[in-house]
């Protein structure tokens, strides 16, 4: 077996940045912290605790193609639409503000760029634990 044969096997079904899934969650951090969540809201400290809210950033963008066999124009998709996938949303039951909150164990580039336009679109400052 070549190594780069070796080096395709071993990394099937691995995260690229070394994390392992738990349960429903992409990582660790992300599960404990759920825990933790869910132990804050049973104390109520913290209310209406979501998991995985998905966040439209720019919307999908569709072009004229022409029109069909009965007249009517159609459009043809020409680029999908953006969003962030906030891992937990909950209200502060002492300020009574809603946190978007990310668990980060490594910033990329696109997720840097999707924080900033969340605060552009939305108005909203992610949380990063």
């Amino acid at each position: 077996m070549k190594i780069d044969e070796y080096k395709k096997i071993s990394r099937k079904g691995c995260n690229k940045y070394g994390a392992k899934r738990v349960g429903k969650h992409a990582s660790k951090k992300e599960h404990y912290r759920s825990a933790t969540l869910q132990m804050m809201q049973r104390a109520g400290i913290i209310a209406n605790l979501r998991e995985q809210v998905k966040y439209e950033l720019i919307p999908a963008q569709y072009g004229e193609c022409g029109k069909d066999f009965k007249g009517r124009t159609t459009r043809v998709l020409l680029e999908r639409a953006c969003s962030y996938i906030a891992d937990f949303v909950y209200t502060d039951c002492k300020t009574g503000q809603t946190i978007v909150e990310d668990t980060k164990g490594m910033r990329t580039k696109e997720y840097i760029i999707k924080r900033k336009l969340m605060l552009s679109v939305h108005g909203i400052r992610i949380k990063e634990v």
